[in-house]
């Protein structure tokens, strides 16, 4: 897709007049996170969908009737009935997506191999434990970038009970 004579990336953008010529999109350091982030979030999209698919056929219909029948206007229906009621999968979805966020490696890694703008904690740690033989810093990032990924999810789970009056 983001092939710089034959991704289709590319095409369209030109068709639409956006750049007047293909762009590396993984080879340019100004264009290399842009291409990270857009494949990051291409691949994940799913399964984001998916969580919150599951989260919205777990809502009662008999909601929505009592909302039709009484005449409450869509949108109060949603900001009402339907975000409260799956919440819980949004969040356990924002769960996931920052975690998987956090720990990228593999992406990064084969698209921008060696490339300084697009190292993540990951690629950083692999990079010191086996290309640098700098064991101590890799295993120091490595669980490093675990407490970080633990302490944001103890600390949103936390919020996240406040927030949906759970009573711890």
């Amino acid at each position: 897709m983001m092939h710089d004579q034959f991704g289709i990336l590319n095409d369209i953008l030109m068709k639409l007049h956006i750049i007047a010529e293909p762009v590396a999109w993984t080879a340019d350091p100004d264009t290399a996170m842009l291409a990270v982030l857009i494949v990051d979030i291409w691949k994940t999209t799913p399964f984001m969908a998916l969580l919150i698919l599951a989260g919205l056929q777990m809502v009662p219909k008999d909601m929505y009737e009592a909302a039709k029948l009484d005449g409450i206007h869509p949108v109060r229906v949603f900001r009402k009935v339907t975000l409260p009621l799956i919440m819980p999968a949004v969040l356990v979805a924002i769960v996931f997506r920052a975690l998987d966020a956090l720990r990228v490696f593999d992406i990064v890694y084969v698209l921008t191999p060696n490339n300084a703008n697009t190292a993540t904690m990951s690629v950083f740690a692999r990079e010191n434990l086996f290309d640098f033989d700098k064991f101590a810093y890799g295993s120091a990032a490595s669980t490093l970038l675990f407490l970080i990924i633990a302490l944001l999810t103890i600390g949103f789970i936390r919020a996240t009970r406040m927030n949906l009056g759970g009573d711890r």
